[in-house]
Order: C-alpha cells, then structure tokens, then sequence
C-alpha cells in the first residue's frame, strides 16, 4: 500500500504542523491512558483539549475516535501509518500492530545523526556540552563561521543572577493567556464524569487553562515571550519568588512537547532577536541551550541508555515511597516556604520551572532518598510538560544520580544557602538556612548534612564531592545532625 493512500495515525505528542504531510490523519482519545496513575488535572486537561482542537482544524480530513483502549480502533487495520512515536511502550505496539513506521521528528537532531555521532565517541563520555557544539555547528546557530557568536560556546555565568532584592515579582506584563473555547468546556465536563465514574484519579486545581493547545495558540505565546520576557530570562532563569510563578520563564515546554512548535523554528526566531539587536547575546543563548541542545540530548538518551535504564539506576539505593504531600500536592502539610510554594504553585498550575524542578523538588528529593522510578513518573504525571521520554535523564540521571554519574557527574544537593541566595523564599519559612540543629533548623541545610552522611560510602570516590565530604568529617555535630534528620516530622 502506497503512503498516499495510507491513514496518518498522530499521537498526543505530533498535533503540529511538522506532523501533517496533507493525507488523511486519525486521532484516537483513549481514556485509559488518564487512568493508569494519578494524574494532574491540568495535564489531563490539556492533552484532551490539544487533540479535539487539532481535530476541529482537521475538519473532514481526520477520522476522530473516543475509545477505551487503542486496540480498538487499530486491531486488523492495514491502512495505518504512523510517525515513530515518543515512548517505548508506544513504539511497541505500533509494530505489534504491523503499522508502516515513518522516522521520528519534531526534534532539532536526528535518530540517525545522534547514533552517528554517539558512535564516534569512541567510548567516552556523552556529553551535553559536546552534543550541543555539534548541533551549534550543524545548524549554524549563533555560529560566525566556525567560531561560535561573541567567542564562547555558554554563557551561563551570565545567567545565574539572584532575583531583584525586596521585589515581590520581577515586574513583566503577565503572560499572554490563552481563552477557553467550547471545546474545553466539554473536555472539564468529560474529566468530572470520568472522575465520578472511577475510570480517572485526578490531582490538582481545575483551570483555566494555561498553556497553548493549537499551532496558532502556542505562536502567540513564542511571541508573547519575545516581546515581553526574552531580555529578561537569561538573567532571572534561576531566580525564584514566591509571587511570580512564570518568572521570564517561556512556558512552552508543553506545547514543544505536544508537537505544536518545531523546535528549530523557535530557535531560529529567538536567535533572529539576538540579530536584530532586540536581545542580549547570554540569555538567547542560554534559550537555545535549553532547547536544542539539553531537551535533543535527554530525547536521544531515553532512546540511547534504553527502556531499562530507570529499573537499573539504583546508584545510591534510594528506596523511600513519596510523601502524600507529593502525592496529593497538598501544600499544606508543608512547612518550609520554597517547599510549600513550589508544590502548591503545582497544584495549581502543573508547572515549575527548572530551578524549582531541580533545586527544591529535587534536591528535597535526593536528599530523603526517595525511589527514583516512582519520582520520575510523578514527574511525568503531575507536570503539563510531563512524558515518558523527558523525565528519565532529568529525573533518575540529573536529579537523584541514581545512574551513578551516566547524565551527571555529581549529585545536584545543596543546602538552604543556595536557595535563600536564588530566592526570597527564606526571608519569612519557620527554618533558618543557617541553622543546621534545633527547633528552627533549615530541613534543606541540615538534611543535606544528612544525605551526606547516608551516600559517602558511595561517593566517596567521587572527585566532586571531595571537598563537600571533607566539610561532613569535619562537623563537630554530625551524629546530632543525623539523628535530628532521621527523626524529623516538621518539614
């Protein structure tokens, strides 16, 4: 059969225009997919919303299907296609089902450019930063000749600013929201009757929706944010405050990742900014790190380190179930504000940025020792931006290290400093992050001691964390410390 003549099955993550070669498409909306786990009612939202609008733009091009299971739609079909989908479990059903398989897209490297380029590696390391010049160099981005732009490759010590001092918010006009239609009036009353009925389990605050669900929606918000947040996001990209959850932050990491946008078109047009002389050269580029260097990378590597790369990271025997406050994302079981905060900035939004991502969630993570496989799928979960393919090398590798140093080369723990020099979450939290022992003592500050104490014998070898080890033989209270952290209920 030729391809003309094929069915184009797209996925949640392929409702762009990169997906659509002008054939006949088919989307099917399976509710089984939103009832495996809990899962964040903003995200169900959203996926749901994303396939019923494509299919409204589609019109009488697509067969549309609100099923059970996939199987009931693609069981004996042979006139289905589809473009490589973006999990392991995905692609092997579409192949159990004998469908014809197109390569993947939606990514600035290729499956085969990335496993040429891995292959020359001649077994050493994979390294980001690697990766990212050879992209650099590929697609000629902030590239002069064969130099990079301004003569270095990462401006990140450009970009690690703390947030203005005694500001509550960093002053930029609020993003540009999208407006509600028909269409998710309809998908909220579909996911209270799923919720009533007990096919769903759904976590979070309802609406309004707040990230883009159409080409058309997501090119506003690219535009929105180089009109009005650009200048600003290199600078403020680790910054936090508890008033200003978007920050200069560009929020389409949902909508890249439901395939709306194409990622190299975005890069091209922040860095065309830089160009114009309407952006600084350190925060474009920190942008275009993120996105065809970092966010390539950990797609290449879902693929590279395989389907059981999260069952058999378990560097730092990490085992601990997730606390119900995680679970529920009920803040108010929380004490500490930037834990408090990004959790209930969770609840109602399904979103945080990276450093709250890392550096609180994270790092509270690491440091308690909770099983990596089950935060990774909370992750995966409970933010709008969350998929299969995009939390493992953040989640397992970057923020637990339970891979052993494969993605990182050291753990990402840090005490309370770290977050009162980013934040103004310290100034009015019950805990003190100078203070490590009694009543008002920083759970990040001494919990950090703490995780230290728990991993040594495993990281000992680690060169990084020499210095940080040095520090834990050396404190007059670690057994106090310890014991305080192992009996800790406030927090």
């Amino acid at each position: 059969m030729s391809s003309t003549s094929r069915t184009r099955w797209l996925f949640a993550g392929q409702l762009g225009p990169v997906f659509d070669d002008g054939g006949p498409i088919m989307i099917v909306e399976a509710r089984s997919v939103f009832g495996r786990r809990p899962m964040h009612r903003a995200k169900a939202h959203l996926i749901l919303s994303a396939l019923r609008h494509r299919a409204a733009e589609l019109g009488d091009r697509v067969e549309y299907h609100r099923v059970e299971r996939y199987s009931e739609v693609v069981t004996g079909r042979d006139d289905l296609e589809v473009i490589d989908p973006t999990s392991w479990s995905a692609r092997r059903f579409v192949r159990r089902h004998g469908m014809a398989v197109l390569p993947s897209r939606g990514f600035v490297t290729s499956e085969p450019e990335f496993a040429e380029w891995a292959a020359g590696r001649q077994g050493s390391r994979l390294l980001l930063d690697d990766f990212y010049r050879t992209v650099r160099r590929r697609t000629g981005l902030l590239m002069r000749g064969d130099q990079p732009e301004g003569g270095r490759w990462n401006y990140d010590h450009d970009n690690r600013q703390p947030p203005p001092k005694n500001a509550a918010r960093l002053g930029l006009p609020d993003p540009w929201w999208p407006e509600e239609d028909e269409i998710d009036a309809e998908v909220r009353d579909d996911l209270d009757r799923w919720q009533r009925e007990g096919a769903v389990e759904l976590v979070g605050d309802d609406g309004p929706r707040r990230f883009a669900a159409t080409h058309d929606e997501a090119t506003r918000a690219l535009e929105d944010f180089i009109g009005s947040r650009l200048n600003d996001f290199g600078p403020f990209e680790d910054a936090m405050l508890g008033g200003d959850w978007t920050m200069a932050h560009s929020l389409l990491s949902a909508p890249l990742n439901l395939g709306l946008l194409d990622p190299l078109e975005v890069a091209e047009r922040v860095v065309a900014e830089y160009h114009a002389g309407r952006a600084p050269l350190a925060g474009v580029e920190g942008f275009v790190r993120q996105l065809v260097g970092w966010r390539d990378y950990v797609w290449h590597l879902y693929w590279h380190l395989g389907e059981t790369y999260p069952a058999r990271s378990d560097y730092l025997g990490a085992h601990e179930p997730l606390p119900e406050a995680f679970r529920t994302l009920d803040p108010s079981m929380i004490e500490a504000t930037c834990l408090r905060e990004t959790v209930d900035g969770m609840r109602r939004h399904g979103w945080a940025h990276h450093i709250q991502r890392l550096m609180v969630l994270g790092n509270w993570a690491l440091q308690h020792g909770y099983d990596p496989v089950a935060l990774n799928d909370w992750f995966v979960d409970m933010f709008v931006d969350g998929t299969p393919w995009v939390m493992p090398a953040n989640v397992i590798g970057m923020s637990q290290h339970a891979d052993g140093g494969i993605v990182a080369t050291k753990p990402y723990a840090s005490g309370g400093a770290y977050i009162n020099r980013m934040s103004d979450y310290c100034g009015a939290c019950v805990f003190d992050p100078k203070v490590r022992l009694g009543e008002n003592a920083c759970p990040f500050t001494a919990g950090y001691w703490a995780f230290l104490d728990r991993v040594e014998p495993r990281i000992r070898g680690n060169q990084r964390m020499a210095q940080p080890l040095a520090g834990l033989r050396g404190l007059a209270d670690r057994k106090a410390v310890v014991d305080q952290e192992r009996h800790r209920e406030r927090w």
